[in-house]
């Protein structure tokens, strides 16, 4: 009867263990955009879970080293450009393979790391949203005067991070990645300055009326 019951505790310790390890799971956020001028600057952040298949906590081999993100995006007239670069921690790092192809309505980021002279320092379970690993960056025709809206969505199908090698990923499909989509994009139209005349400009404009109106007088 006591063999039976340690055998029952056992079960669900071990059951409750496997089901913690499966929760586990890495976080990729795309943050609020921030508006410079005609540019709307979107942070892409990564939290590192401790517990899932990569990570810091993890032996060699099984860091996050690679990663490609597919993030995509309602079309608008007014977007003269879009790019996805590398920002925050991986700034000042160096990737073996980098590209960044786009289409219309969708921007990607691939990167990969060298695990022994690029180890890319997360810091496990860092406070969401994590660390900053790139940036959107949505840039609108000059002039622009509406208002346009976009939301960014990251695609789960073509999205992952993965080690140096790509031997072992996390993604939506295998329950080792979920998404966190910002907010909707609401661009501020930029207002068109005033010219203003310069005081000599108008000192001279000034004389040269003066010099008019005593040319008619005198007429």
């Amino acid at each position: 009867m006591k063999y039976a019951i340690k055998t029952t505790l056992l079960a669900i310790l071990l059951s409750s263990a496997s089901a913690t390890a499966l929760l586990a799971q890495d976080v990729l956020t795309l943050g609020t955009g921030v508006q410079t001028g005609s540019s709307v600057d979107i942070p892409v952040y990564v939290r590192d879970v401790s517990g899932t298949a990569l990570g810091v906590d993890q032996p060699a081999g099984s860091k996050i080293q690679s990663y490609s993100i597919n993030v995509t995006y309602t079309t608008d007239p007014a977007i003269q450009s879009v790019t996805f670069t590398r920002a925050g921690i991986l700034a000042g790092l160096t990737p073996t393979f980098e590209t960044s192809p786009s289409s219309a309505g969708s921007i990607t980021l691939l990167d990969t790391f060298n695990e022994a002279t690029n180890l890319i320092p997360f810091v496990s379970n860092a406070a969401a949203p994590g660390n900053q690993i790139g940036h959107i960056v949505i840039t609108f025709a000059p002039g622009t005067v509406t208002s346009p809206v976009i939301t960014l969505t990251i695609n789960p199908t073509l999205t992952q991070l993965s080690n140096q090698g790509g031997t072992t990923t996390e993604t939506v499909a295998n329950g080792r990645l979920t998404f966190v989509n910002g907010p909707p994009v609401i661009f501020a139209p930029v207002p068109v300055p005033t010219p203003t005349l310069d005081w000599r400009v108008l000192a001279v404009l000034g004389a040269i009326l003066a010099f008019i109106g005593l040319r008619a007088a005198r007429l």
